[in-house]
């Protein structure tokens, strides 16, 4: 698959996925005899995780670190185990902050509601 394909299936730009091969976040992908990308299955499992990774808000830095974690092999799988972890606690936290302010924003929505119609039924 050619960067243009990949970009599009993970709505992200070309840019982004040279980038991210650039800095380690994703392992270095095969080039075809002129030069261009080809991606392969195991690239596009890496994209995905880190688009995933990065929709939900993880830092560049923490990815960056998961990524060399796992090029070293098996001797990291406990650190690998333990950042993920970490950072599923931080993103719980974050859900359960987020409820707390959808929940305010429903409230002020209602209270809106209840005087929109306070004032249509003047009107009538």
């Amino acid at each position: 698959m050619n960067i243009s394909a990949v970009a599009e299936k993970y709505n992200l730009t070309a840019s982004t996925i040279r980038y991210y091969e650039r800095i380690g976040l994703i392992p270095e992908v095969s080039r075809n005899s002129g030069g261009i990308r080809t991606f392969d299955q195991n690239d596009l499992k890496w994209i995905d995780f880190i688009s995933c990774m990065k929709a939900a808000g993880l830092p560049l830095d923490v990815l960056k670190r998961y990524t060399e974690l796992v090029r070293e092999g098996d001797k990291t799988l406990e650190e690998r185990k333990n950042i993920l972890i970490r950072e599923r606690t931080e993103l719980k936290k974050r859900v359960v902050e987020m409820e707390a302010v959808i929940n305010k924003l429903d409230h002020k929505i209602n209270d809106y509601e209840g005087l929109l119609l306070e004032k249509e039924q003047k009107m009538i």
